[in-house]
């Protein structure tokens, strides 16, 4: 198989076993939820009634004031009052086997290169860390919403970037699934699209 090159340098030609994997939207869908899910703090905490300070002196008498009965000042449904079912901290990690997460990357890259969204560039070096200079390269290349992954992060280039609305700059180390469904177009260098065929192997 082979990726198109955006400085006119032809075509690589890359691995079938990572680049031409039929899509599989379960798996995709699977691995992507399990990631965001894994971002998650989980800290989230609320107080029951057995929790809230107070309350522990029964309002007034059971009979005999024509108000409704009542046990506690603390109760859900008097203000300042425990929730009911109170949120406590927990963990929404989700497991997902190595084997399933690889092959969701390279599931999601094959989808790329199929539909031409992925595409290839010998380097990507700037002369200075100017937003200016990553913008208009981008822009000959016709490339806005973009995820440029390369093989060792470059501080001009992740300075250059930073200021840019919808491009994200990685390494190889740092690839995940929802980076790469969340932009338009993947735009890779060579040493990295070699160091991802290693890795996915």
């Amino acid at each position: 198989m082979k990726l198109k090159m955006v400085n006119g340098a032809g075509e690589l030609q890359v691995s079938e076993a990572t680049f031409g994997r039929e899509f599989n939207e379960a798996l995709v869908h699977q691995v992507v939820t399990a990631y965001r899910a894994a971002g998650r703090a989980g800290t989230k905490a609320q107080k029951t009634r057995a929790e809230v300070r107070g309350g522990g002196k029964k309002p007034w008498s059971q009979k005999g004031t024509g108000q409704a009965r009542a046990g506690s000042s603390r109760s859900p449904i008097w203000v300042g009052g425990g929730r009911t079912f109170a949120a406590k901290p927990r963990s929404f990690e989700q497991k997902v086997n190595r084997k399933m997460y690889r092959g969701a990357i390279r599931v999601m890259l094959s989808e790329l290169a199929r539909s031409e969204r992925l595409v290839v560039t010998e380097a990507l070096a700037l002369d200075a860390p100017k937003t200016r200079l990553l913008a208009g390269q981008l822009k000959a290349w016709s490339l806005s919403r973009v995820l440029i992954v390369v093989e060792a992060l470059d501080e001009k280039l992740l300075l250059a970037a930073r200021n840019l609305p919808y491009v994200e700059v990685i390494d190889v180390g740092a690839l995940n699934p929802v980076s790469l469904a969340r932009h338009d177009s993947v735009l890779m260098t060579v040493g990295a699209v070699k160091m991802i065929e290693e890795r996915l192997q």
